[in-house]
């Protein structure tokens, strides 16, 4: 279980140097930068809720579908805020955390990562 806190809390860190660095283009910088903000924040929680689990096997499970179940529905809401292609790579995001919370140990939701990221960069530039 120790590993698998690590990794979720690894993908949740890489989610938000990610955003903090998807944002250069002069026409999209304010919504860029205040959808990154916002998104920042979220990931930022939900990886502090990935390091504050205990040991216990099904409190642990309870906690990160939790978890996973809130930053999603976070993400849907700022998704909601935008259109485009920043609001698909909203949505994608939260449909990792959809797919983590269902199955925290999932390496596809893991591989998903780099192609949020990815999507992110570009509707910001």
């Amino acid at each position: 279980m120790r590993f698998l806190k690590r990794a979720i809390t690894i993908s949740a860190a890489a989610l938000t140097l990610a955003g903090l660095t998807a944002c250069g283009a002069v026409g999209n910088a304010a919504n860029c930068v205040e959808a990154n903000t916002e998104a920042t924040k979220i990931m930022s929680d939900y990886s502090k809720s990935m390091t504050n689990l205990g040991t216990n096997p099904d409190e642990m499970q309870k906690a990160m579908e939790k978890s996973a179940q809130e930053t999603s529905d976070k993400l849907k809401t700022l998704a909601g805020k935008y259109d485009g292609e920043l609001a698909e790579a909203l949505n994608e995001a939260a449909g990792l955390f959809d797919t983590l919370k269902s199955d925290p140990t999932s390496t596809d939701a893991m591989a998903k990562v780099q192609s949020f990221s990815t999507k992110i960069q570009s509707a910001c530039s």
